[in-house]
C-alpha cells in the first residue's frame, strides 16, 4: 500500500524523534544518508524502518537517518561508507557505478521500457551479478534495490522531440561515464555535478536542464528553475542499500537479520509508492507550471546504434553481463 499525504507528513516529522535516538540506549548506532529529500518515499520508507528495527531490537540498534545530502554529496557519501565514517548509504546505483562499474548496466540508454522488466532483471539473474560485484568492492548490498524511477528530461530552453533537439544542449547528468557517453552520443553537452549543487546550477544557468524521474524532480522543486519535461523514459535507475562491512559485522546475527530483513522490506515498499505516485506526480507538476511532451524512443535508439553507443558499453561491461541485460530487454546492439 502507497503511504498517503497524511502518513508522509507524519513520517517526516517523526524522523526528528527517531534519528536522534539516546546513545545511553543504544548498543549499536548507525548513520544512513542518501541524497534525497525528507519528503521522498525514500526517505520515508527509511524512517519507517528505522523506527521498526529500534523496536524489534529492543533499542540495541538504532538509525540515525540523513536525507537531503545531510552528510555530503553522492561522492563524498560514498566516500565514507567505504572508510566507515558512515555505516550506511543510500547509494544512487549511478553513482555507485564509479567504484562498481556493473551497477550502471541496468541504466543502458532506452534499455528498459517496463518495471515488469526492471524488477525481473534486478531480483533476478542481472541483479544477483551486481549485488557479487558490490560485494567484490568491499561494500555489503542489501538483498532488495530501491526504486529512483525512469528518468526524464527537463529543460529551460525547449521540449526534447527528436535527438536533433539535444544539439549542444547543457545537460546536468550524475558524476558517471554511462550517462556522459549517452548523452554526448545524443549531440548534448552533459556536465557531472552532484545532486545537492543541481538546483543553483539551473537557476544560475550553468546548465539548461537535467534528467531525472518526476518524483525527484517534484520533491526537489526543480520544477522553479525548469520549464519544460519530456518524457523519455531514457533510462531506470535505482538505489541501493550498501554497509560498511566492518561495521555489519561487528552486529550480533540476530540484530543484523533484524536491519536487513526491515530495510529490504522498506525498499519493496518504496518501490510501489513510487509506482503509484507517478501520475499523481504528473499532475501536480503540470498544475506546478512544466509543459509535458512525450517523444518516440526509436529516433534516439537509432542514434545511439548509429554513433556506436550500445556496442561500446557490451565491450566495457563484457560479454556476459551484456547478454543477462537482453535476456530482460530484447536485443540492444
Amino acid at each position: 500500500m502507497g503511504l498517503t499525504r497524511r502518513q508522509l507528513v507524519g513520517a517526516a516529522a517523526a524522523s526528528t524523534l527517531i534519528t536522534r535516538p539516546s546513545r545511553a540506549q543504544a548498543e549499536f548506532e548507525f548513520k544512513i544518508g542518501f541524497d534525497v529529500p525528507d519528503t521522498h518515499p525514500l526517505s520515508l520508507r527509511t524512517v519507517e524502518a528505522a523506527k521498526a528495527i529500534a523496536e524489534q531490537t529492543g533499542g540495541r540498534l538504532q538509525l540515525k537517518v540523513f536525507p537531503n545530502s545531510l552528510l555530503g554529496g553522492d561522492t563524498e557519501m560514498l566516500s565514507q561508507v567505504r572508510s566507515g565514517g558512515m555505516e550506511l548509504f543510500g547509494a544512487p546505483s549511478l553513482t555507485l557505478s564509479t567504484l562498481v562499474p556493473l551497477s550502471g548496466l541496468p541504466s543502458v540508454g532506452f534499455g528498459f521500457t517496463s518495471y515488469d522488466q526492471v524488477w525481473a532483471a534486478m531480483d533476478g539473474n542481472l541483479g544477483n551479478l551486481i549485488r557479487a560485484a558490490i560485494g567484490k568492492a568491499g561494500l555489503v548490498p542489501m538483498t532488495t534495490v530501491w526504486d529512483n524511477g525512469f528518468r526524464q528530461i527537463t529543460s529551460a530552453r525547449g521540449p526534447v522531440n527528436t535527438p536533433a533537439d539535444l544539439a549542444g544542449f547543457k545537460i546536468r547528468v550524475p558524476n558517471t561515464a554511462l550517462l556522459t557517453s549517452l548523452f554526448s552520443s545524443l549531440g548534448a553537452s552533459p556536465t557531472s555535478i552532484n545532486f545537492n549543487e543541481l538546483y543553483s546550477a539551473l537557476q544560475t544557468n550553468v546548465v539548461e536542464g537535467q534528467e531525472n524521474p518526476l518524483a525527484l524532480i517534484d520533491t526537489s522543486k526543480l520544477y522553479e528553475v525548469q520549464k519544460y519535461c519530456t518524457l523519455s523514459n531514457h533510462c531506470w535507475s535505482g538505489y541501493w542499500m550498501v554497509a560498511n562491512r566492518r561495521a555489519l559485522a561487528r552486529l550480533p546475527d540476530d540484530v543484523r537479520e533484524v536491519l536487513e530483513r526491515n530495510l529490504n522490506a522498506a525498499a519493496l515498499n518504496e518501490r510501489a509508492d513510487l509506482m503509484q505516485a507517478d501520475d499523481a506526480v504528473r499532475t501536480l507538476l503540470i498544475g506546478k507550471g512544466l509543459l509535458f511532451n512525450k517523444p518516440d524512443p526509436a529516433p534516439f535508439q537509432a542514434a545511439l546504434k548509429k554513433a556506436g553507443f550500445y556496442a561500446k558499453w557490451q565491450g566495457i561491461y563484457g560479454a556476459e553481463p551484456w547478454q543477462t541485460l537482453e535476456s530482460y530487454t530484447g536485443a540492444l546492439t
